[in-house]
């Protein structure tokens, strides 16, 4: 039976993999699992995978060439994750092993914890909150209600198009700026950056990570933004400069601020802004649902068997390169003929 190393932390594979997909994967391959509860290192990678044909990869855990070249017996590294940036594509290319990656099962839960950001932080929820934990009595704020508002959207994919669905049933003026994407949608208006953050009571970032968006949200953006808006990050931390962001918070630029990523660890918010009193911050669970979670860790398994076939699974970013792959395909046409 082919083997299959899952490289999640133990502590976090109940959450990011699930019962049900470890059932299902061991009914088709020889499964060993970490055992620590923290990501392994390169070379402790190497060691526990190094009979591996397929690593299942965490969704932090690092691939680079060392890795690749550690490891000759490895076919496939399957990333139960839609985010590859830490995958030296290239080197496995080099290394004749496929790389795959999931796709986003998240989409309406990141959405729904954005409309729950926005109400909270229109509504000061979580401030009234901690001040009756703390057996205090809380003077009542004016808020912000969502319909009439207007919401900016920068980036326009799956997540975007999701909240922007919401956003319109709640009643909210929706504007989204995106230079690589045509909206169609005649309920949403499309303009350029600078329009946006001029105009929007909630500014939503949820553009891709690349070198072109690095540091996107900057102290001129924030400058740009309405005084007394708030903005939300549910895309990546590096598209945010912190140190702008705790400068137009601190002035009172900015009426508050919501996070689900970030600089720190595992794209959480920084600390530095997650203490701040104008800010909501949740430690990147904004996709932890069990159907979110669930269909990636199933289509990680769906790969895994399809590799297994001899088959090039959906998902896959280097298939040409993945040369490894001929034994499985191979073995699939040996039992084919022993069948007939």
């Amino acid at each position: 039976m082919n083997k299959v190393f899952v490289s999640h932390p133990r502590h976090m594979l109940e959450h990011y993999f699930g019962a049900r997909a470890a059932d299902a994967l061991k009914a088709i391959a020889d499964v060993t699992f970490n055992t620590e509860c923290r990501e392994l290192t390169t070379d402790e990678l190497a060691i526990a995978a190094r009979d591996a044909d397929a690593i299942i990869g965490y969704r932090q855990t690092p691939a680079p060439r060392a890795l690749f070249a550690a490891l000759p017996n490895l076919a496939a590294f399957v990333r139960c994750a839609v985010d590859i940036r830490t995958v030296d594509v290239d080197a496995a290319s080099e290394h004749g092993v496929l790389v795959t990656q999931a796709s986003a099962g998240f989409v309406p839960a990141v959405a729904e914890w954005v409309i729950g950001a926005m109400l909270d932080l229109g509504r000061f929820t979580t401030f009234y909150a901690e001040a009756y934990h703390q057996r205090g009595a809380p003077a009542p704020r004016m808020g912000r209600q969502l319909r009439g508002s207007t919401l900016g959207v920068i980036g326009y994919g799956q997540i975007s198009r999701c909240l922007c669905d919401l956003a319109l049933a709640f009643g909210m003026r929706v504007i989204v700026s995106d230079p690589f994407a045509e909206v169609k949608d005649g309920r949403v208006r499309q303009s350029g950056l600078d329009t946006l953050l001029a105009e929007s009571d909630f500014v939503v970032c949820l553009a891709p990570a690349n070198a072109k968006t690095h540091n996107l949200m900057n102290a001129s953006a924030f400058e740009a933004m309405k005084p007394g808006a708030y903005f939300i990050n549910a895309a990546r931390g590096e598209l945010v400069d912190d140190a702008a962001l705790l400068d137009a918070l601190d002035r009172g630029h900015l009426a508050g601020c919501a996070l689900d990523v970030g600089r720190a660890p595992d794209q959480m918010p920084s600390p530095a802004l997650a203490l701040h009193p104008r800010v909501i911050a949740t430690p990147h669970v904004g996709g932890l649902t069990p159907a979110a979670i669930e269909h990636q860790s199933m289509e990680t398994v769906a790969q895994t068997e399809a590799l297994f076939q001899g088959r090039i699974p959906p998902g896959a970013v280097n298939a040409p390169h993945a040369l490894r792959l001929a034994r499985f395909d191979a073995a699939a046409h040996t039992l084919s003929s022993h069948a007939q």
